[in-house]
C-alpha cells in the first residue's frame, strides 16, 4: 500500500519505518529542511533502539522516502497520516494548529479519495474539526472529493517503540465508516496476524482512548509516589508494599514503581489536556489534578532530600547526577526529573556535574555551556569531586555499580536515589547514608 504520513518526529518516523519494513511504500512529509536533509542523508534525528537501522535498510529499499514538497504527499497515499506535534497551550490545552494545518493542505491538493488518518495525540472532536478545515478548503476549490478521518491514535512506548508498533497489545481504530475500517484492518494486517488486534469503535471513543490510557498510568504512578512519602513517614518499606499489592492479578505489577516523578511527551501533557477538556465539557476532573499536582511535588522530593541532609545549605556544593532523559532508552528530556532538580540546585548556587549514556547531546541543546554544569564522558567520572550523588534516570548501566569506587570519588559517602535502584541495608552496611523513595528514612 501506498502511505503518507505528515511529521517526522518521533512518531512519523517510527510509524513510517515500520509500515515500510513490512512492504509498504511509505512518504514522510516535513516543513523542516534541515531535518529531511538528514534523513535523505540516512541521519536519525532523535534516538530510539533499532530506528536508524530500519530507516535505513527502508530508505536504501526504496520504500521509505522524505521529501518538502505537500502535493507530493497528497498524490502519492491512499492513506494520510497526521503525526505533528500538538503541544499544550498556556491552559493545558492541546494546540491543534499543525495537526488542522496538515488537514488544510491534503484539501488543497487532493483529487481523489483519501483517508485521512488522525495518530497525533488529540482531545476528543478533533476529528470534527479536521472534517470541517477538509469541508471548507473543498467549497474553496468547488471541488467535492471523498475522503474519510480516522483516529489511529499511537501507543508507543519510548525506547520500545519499533516493538510496541511491529507487535502492538492493540490497533485502535475510530472511524464511521465500515469500508474505512476495513482498509485499515488491511493496512494493519501484518501487525496483527497472530490474532486480530484491532479495535474498532467510533472517532470520538477512539479520541479519549488514547487520553484514558495515559492518564490511567500516571495515575497509578502518582499513587504510589503518594504511599511511598507515607511509608517514609510510618517507617515502612514501599518496596514490600509494591510486591504484596502487585501480586494481586487485579493490580498487576505494571507502573506501581515509586520514583522522582513522570515525564517525557506524553504523561504530563495528556493529563493537562484531558483536564481541560474535562473542563470544556462542564466536568471538573478532580482526580485527573489530584494525579498532576502529585508528580508536580514528586519531583521535589530529590532536591528536599538533598536540602535537608546538607542542612540547608547547598551552596558550593558539587552534585553529581546519573540520568538525565526522562526514562532509560531515550533522549528526550521533555519534562524531565532531571531538569527541576538541576535548575534547583543552581538557583540553590550548587554545581552539577552530570552523565546520560544518550541524552548529554539533547542536555546541552536545551541548557547550552555554564560552568556550573559539567558534562562527563562516563558516569564513574561524574563522581570526582562530588558531594554526593543522585540517581535520576535508571540506565541499567547504573544498576550494578562499584560501589567502593563510588565511596573513593564522592567527597562524602552520600547517595540519594530516585529510582531505589539499591537495598537500603546493604548501602547502609557498606558505610553510605542512603535515601530512597519510600524505603523507611525519612529526611
Amino acid at each position: 500500500m501506498k502511505v503518507t504520513i505528515y511529521g517526522s518526529g518521533y512518531v512519523g518516523l517510527v510509524t513510517g519505518a515500520c509500515l515500510a519494513e513490512v512492504g509498504n511504500h511509505v512518504l514522510c512529509v516535513d516543513v523542516d529542511p534541515d531535518k529531511i536533509d538528514r534523513l535523505n542523508r540516512g541521519e536519525v534525528p532523535i534516538y530510539e533502539p533499532g530506528l536508524e537501522a530500519m530507516v535505513t535498510e527502508n530508505t536504501q529499499a526504496g520504500r521509505l522516502a522524505f521529501t518538502l514538497d505537500p502535493a507530493e504527499g497528497v498524490r502519492h497515499g491512499l492513506f494520510q497520516f497526521i503525526a505533528v506535534g500538538t503541544p499544550p497551550d498556556e491552559d493545558g490545552s492541546a494546540d491543534l494548529r499543525h495537526v488542522l494545518a496538515v488537514a488544510r493542505t491534503v484539501a488543497e491538493h487532493m483529487d481523489e479519495y483519501r483517508i485521512v488518518v488522525n495518530k497525533s495525540t488529540v482531545p476528543v472532536g478533533t476529528a470534527d474539526r479536521v472534517k470541517e478545515a477538509i469541508r471548507e478548503i473543498q467549497q474553496e476549490r468547488g471541488a467535492q472529493v471523498d475522503f474519510d478521518v480516522v483516529s489511529n491514535p499511537e501507543f508507543l512506548k519510548e525506547g520500545a517503540a519499533l516493538k510496541d508498533f511491529m507487535k502492538p497489545d492493540r490497533v485502535i481504530v475510530g472511524t464511521d465508516n465500515p469500508r474505512t475500517g476495513e482498509l485499515m484492518r488491511a493496512l494493519y494486517a501484518p501487525f496483527t496476524r497472530n490474532h486480530d488486534r484491532m479495535l474498532l469503535m467510533d472517532i470520538r471513543s477512539a479520541e479519549l482512548t488514547k487520553y484514558a490510557a495515559n492518564a490511567m498510568l500516571a495515575t497509578k504512578i502518582s499513587f504510589m509516589n503518594e504511599l511511598a512519602n507515607l511509608a517514609e513517614r510510618l517507617g515502612a518499606d514501599i518496596e514490600d508494599v509494591r510486591q504484596g499489592i502487585g501480586s494481586d492479578p487485579r493490580i498487576g505489577y505494571h507502573f506501581i514503581y515509586p520514583g522522582c516523578g513522570y515525564g517525557g511527551s506524553c504523561f504530563p501533557k495528556d493529563v493537562k489536556a484531558l483536564e481541560r477538556t474535562a473542563r470544556q465539557a462542564g466536568f471538573e476532573a478532580r482526580l485527573l489534578t489530584a494525579v498532576e499536582e502529585v508528580n508536580e511535588r514528586q519531583k521535589e522530593r530529590l532536591f528536599q532530600k538533598l536540602h535537608s541532609h546538607f542542612g540547608g545549605d547547598l551552596k558550593g556544593r558539587t552534585i553529581a547526577l546519573w540520568g538525565l532523559a526522562f526514562k532509560p532508552n531515550t533522549d528526550d528530556m521533555r519534562e524531565a526529573s532531571s531538569r527541576r532538580l538541576m535548575e534547583t540546585l543552581w538557583a540553590a548556587g550548587a554545581r552539577v556535574r552530570a552523565h546520560d549514556p544518550v541524552a548529554m547531546e539533547e542536555c546541552t541543546r536545551i541548557y547550552g555551556h555554564r560552568d556550573d554544569l559539567i558534562l562527563c564522558d562516563d558516569h564513574e567520572q561524574a563522581l570526582e569531586g562530588a558531594d554526593a550523588l543522585v540517581i535520576v534516570t535508571e540506565w541499567n548501566v547504573f544498576r550494578s555499580p562499584d560501589f567502593e569506587r563510588i565511596r573513593r570519588s564522592l567527597k562524602q559517602p552520600v547517595i540519594i536515589d530516585g529510582r531505589n535502584l539499591y537495598e537500603p541495608r546493604h548501602m547502609e552496611d557498606m558505610g553510605f547514608a542512603y535515601y530512597a523513595i519510600g524505603r523507611g528514612r525519612r529526611d
